[in-house]
């Protein structure tokens, strides 16, 4: 795939999930709110400052640190999938934010002037990007001297049974190679080496990094089923490309596959991102 394929085929993913990451927002922030809580607490906004959060999604994280900045300041809330703009606009007018302006934007070439924003946020998009390095060098770009980045990526596979179960699983399906792990995708900055590399060679001094683990709970497997191909991105037209017949094998597949995660509630899958604030 070339990586105009591949920002074509990112950007089609995240416009379909915009609907199902909208719909359930309260339990995706429930669930992950010590990702996006410890993210604002790093980045620590003060009144009158602008934030800028790259790929957004529906805005909840950069919510948080918009209620810091107050009246006086403003957050831009950007995303590069027109339908996760308009999810996060109607929520951030919902909840009665006045100090939001919401925008698309590509994080790899920003349309913002050179020093132009105070603190950066991103929860799980640089490691999604086609080109890394050149997203960390635009937020370089656009950060004034001393303002904090804040990100958070997905930890290693063994970690995050909850995606990395489901893509071996379909590798032992279809018989297909795994994926490269060089790539972009969820494990892409798995490795805190790799990702204080390229935070390094953007100008940036790491100042923390940190684990940040959560579960993410469903009542019984048709939940997590429909939360593989409705809100967990590239998995999703991956299961959809299968035929009938394979997706019907591959579900019993995947059922075995995290068994070990179910209890008496229903299924509790491990999750852990990894955290860091650079300046």
């Amino acid at each position: 795939m070339t990586t105009q394929d591949y920002r074509q085929a990112s950007y089609d993913v995240w416009q379909k999930m915009a609907a199902g990451w909208d719909r359930d927002r309260r339990w995706m922030w429930e669930r992950s709110r010590a990702v996006g809580e410890w993210m604002v607490d790093a980045l620590d906004p003060e009144p009158g400052q602008t934030i800028l959060e790259l790929a957004a999604g529906i805005g909840d994280t950069g919510f948080l640190a918009a209620a810091r900045a107050g009246d006086e300041g403003k957050l831009l809330c950007t995303d590069f999938a027109p339908k996760m703009v308009e999810a996060s606009r109607k929520e951030s007018q919902r909840i009665g934010l006045r100090n939001v302006e919401h925008r698309e934007l590509d994080a790899e070439h920003m349309d913002l002037p050179d020093d132009s924003v105070d603190g950066v946020l991103c929860r799980w998009g640089y490691m999604l990007v086609a080109d890394p390095a050149a997203a960390f060098r635009e937020t370089r770009r656009v950060l004034r001297d001393g303002g904090a980045l804040v990100f958070s990526v997905f930890g290693a596979p063994q970690e995050n049974p909850w995606a990395s179960v489901p893509a071996q699983k379909l590798v032992e399906q279809t018989g297909g190679p795994p994926p490269d792990p060089r790539a972009p995708g969820i494990f892409a900055m798995a490795d805190p080496g790799t990702t204080s590399s390229l935070v390094e060679a953007a100008g940036f001094e790491v100042e923390r990094m940190e684990d940040v683990p959560f579960t993410w709970p469903f009542a019984d497997f048709d939940g997590y089923w429909r939360f593989l191909i409705e809100l967990a991105g590239a998995l999703a037209p991956r299961i959809a490309a299968l035929s009938e017949e394979d997706r019907s094998a591959y579900r019993l597949r995947l059922e075995e596959g995290v068994e070990a995660y179910r209890g008496e509630s229903g299924y509790e899958i491990p999750a852990l991102t990894q955290n860091t604030l650079a300046r």
